[in-house]
């Protein structure tokens, strides 16, 4: 039978290896946190931008515009990230993220859209979960170019795009999500526009 000395050195022992395991493992996530954002913004959210906006000199990606737009559930500050394609060191088109949701969960929208002309250059579906062969034909091509041209400053519906037979809720998420750029555009995009 153990004394009562010998419980408390191993509680204590143990304490010690969970309190030093929490630390190094906050240490390495400290360490990795930027590294894993870059290189999910370089994967992901890149060949997104690269699709939705043309004809620019810079690095939408390296002249990335961080917008403040409020808060989290948890109070942490939460910000727009602005991709800005130039010419000429002047901002012409800028593309950013929105979503909203889908039949199976939330739908990423990348959205691109003409300063000049008040216009969506196009859009590209991030992230999704729909169901493949209904929901997910959301990435094709003939859904997503239907966006093109269409005013950033009128909300769109489904009558304004090729609306997707059978794939309702994924079409309103895409539109929903589509509506929302028209919202953050029409507030911020003065700063949007820097």
């Amino acid at each position: 039978m153990l004394k009562v000395r010998e419980i408390l050195k191993l509680v204590v022992v143990l304490g010690l290896i969970c309190a030093a395991s929490g630390l190094a493992l906050s240490f390495v996530y400290d360490v990795t946190k930027e590294p894993i954002y870059m290189t999910k913004l370089q994967k992901v959210k890149a060949p997104a931008v690269m699709k939705v906006l043309q004809g620019f000199d810079n690095d939408p990606m390296k002249d990335l515009i961080k917008i403040p737009v409020g808060k989290d559930k948890k109070g942490k500050p939460l910000d727009l990230l602005v991709f800005p394609a130039k010419k000429a060191g002047k901002t012409f088109a800028v593309a950013y993220e929105t979503s909203a949701t889908g039949y199976h969960g939330e739908i990423a929208v990348m959205v691109g859209v003409d300063l000049a002309k008040k216009d969506i250059t196009g859009i590209q579906i991030v992230e999704q979960s729909e169901t493949p062969g209904l929901g997910a034909r959301i990435l094709n091509p003939e859904f997503t170019d239907s966006f093109k041209g269409k005013p950033v400053d009128k909300e769109l519906t489904k009558g304004d795009i090729n609306a997707l037979s059978g794939a309702t809720l994924s079409t309103n998420g895409v539109v929903a999500a589509v509506n929302k750029a028209r919202v953050l555009y029409e507030k911020y995009g003065a700063e949007m526009a820097k």
